[in-house]
């Protein structure tokens, strides 16, 4: 086993803040799945939690080498969390699966974290 990959990004929350305040639903449904927009939504700061889930599906697609575009959607990835651990990682829709099987890909490792100013993810691509 290798990393394949390796991504990185880093979200204002206050601009976070911003285009949730401007574009509302629209910008949520086009760019988190209802369960995502569950979370951050019941959450005390919603926008650092969004903050962190986007940065998780920019640092994904950087690790990929493909970037958000024709290959991979913001909905192609869902952030989720393990339920015993609260470990944060990603789930594919089908085409951006076969996508990462194709690369040999055998696992996308997430971290995540966020504080009053900023959220930062790092996504490490593991294959052969």
């Amino acid at each position: 086993m290798q990393v394949l990959g390796t991504g990185i990004d880093l979200v204002e929350n206050d601009r976070m803040r911003e285009t949730l305040s401007r574009w509302a639903d629209r910008f949520k449904n086009r760019v988190f799945h209802p369960s995502e927009q569950a979370y951050c939504d019941g959450k005390a700061d919603p926008a650092s939690h969004y903050a962190a889930r986007f940065a998780v599906k920019e640092a994904v697609t950087k690790a990929i080498g493909t970037g958000i575009g024709p290959h991979i959607s913001w909905l192609d990835m869902e952030v989720i969390r393990n339920t015993e651990t609260g470990a944060p990682s990603v789930r594919f829709g089908p085409q951006v699966a076969q996508m990462i099987s194709d690369r040999r890909i055998h696992e996308v490792l997430v971290s995540l974290s966020h504080t009053r100013n900023y959220a930062v993810a790092h996504a490490l691509l593991i294959g052969n």
